[in-house]
Parts: C-alpha cells; structure tokens; sequence
C-alpha cells in the first residue's frame, strides 16, 4: 500500500522555513545553519513560492563570485523553476520526481499554498516504513 505525501507532513509537520527574496545569502545561510536544513523556500509577502535557495545554490554562487557572493541577494541565485507535489504524491512518484530531477527538497502545495516540504530522508524514511511494515505481513501470512 504506498504511503502519500499528506501521511508523511502528517507525522513529520507541515513547517517550512521560508525567506524573503530580498534576502541577502549570507543571511540565508545562516537560516540554513540555524535550522539545520539545506534548502529554504523562497516566498512573495503573500506566500506565493517565488523559488527554492539550497546549500548547492549557495556554493554556485560562491565559486563563481567568492566571498563577495555572500552579499547577493537569494533572488539573483535561487532556483527560480521549482518543481512542486500535492499531498496526494506517492513516495514511489517522489523517488522518480527527486531522482529525475536531481533534487533533495521538494516543495509541497495544496490549494495553491505552501504546504510543507518534503526531503530525499523523508522518502527514504517513508520507504523503510513501508517495506517494515510489507515484510511484518509476510510474516503473519506465513506464520498464520
């Protein structure tokens, strides 16, 4: 039976660590740190996603302009084409999508809105769940 994205926020909560765009990368960075995660979501004041700024954004810019990347604004170097899932996606559709895509964080929408974020340790985490809980009714089917 595959498990879907709303299961997954359901457990793991639907809070996602947003910024503004005007926001320079060095203040990213630190909400990046600060949250001990690797990718934020960039939002209008409305909270339309705008794009998605990820730790490789911030190495891009720094390998290509060096510390003074660091004063650049999150809009000139975020990922502006993101792609989103619904809460009804699969954790068998997400591999494909962040497995095609090349991507670790993936936005969640519903209604138009930001609702929540889903991260390649989510699935995976989803995944073992899954096969755990196939492999216990083997067993009962064997044993019963």
């Amino acid at each position: 039976m595959p498990i879907f994205v709303k299961e997954i926020l359901d457990i793991k909560g639907r809070e996602v660590v947003t910024v503004d765009p005007g926001m320079s990368i060095a203040d990213a960075a630190v909400t990046l740190y600060e949250h001990r995660i690797g990718a934020v979501v960039v939002t209008d004041h409305m909270g339309a996603v705008l794009g998605i700024f990820t730790e490789r954004d911030l190495v891009r810019a720094v390998a290509a302009k060096g510390s003074a990347a660091l004063e650049t604004r999150v809009s000139d170097v975020m990922t502006k084409s993101v792609t989103r899932c619904s809460e009804e996606t699969t954790t068998d559709d997400l591999m494909e999508i962040m497995t095609g895509g090349r991507f670790r964080h993936l936005p969640v929408e519903a209604n138009g809105r930001l609702a929540g974020i889903i991260s390649i340790g989510d699935v995976v985490k989803a995944r073992i769940s899954e096969i755990e809980t196939e492999a216990e009714h083997i067993k009962a089917y064997i044993a019963g």
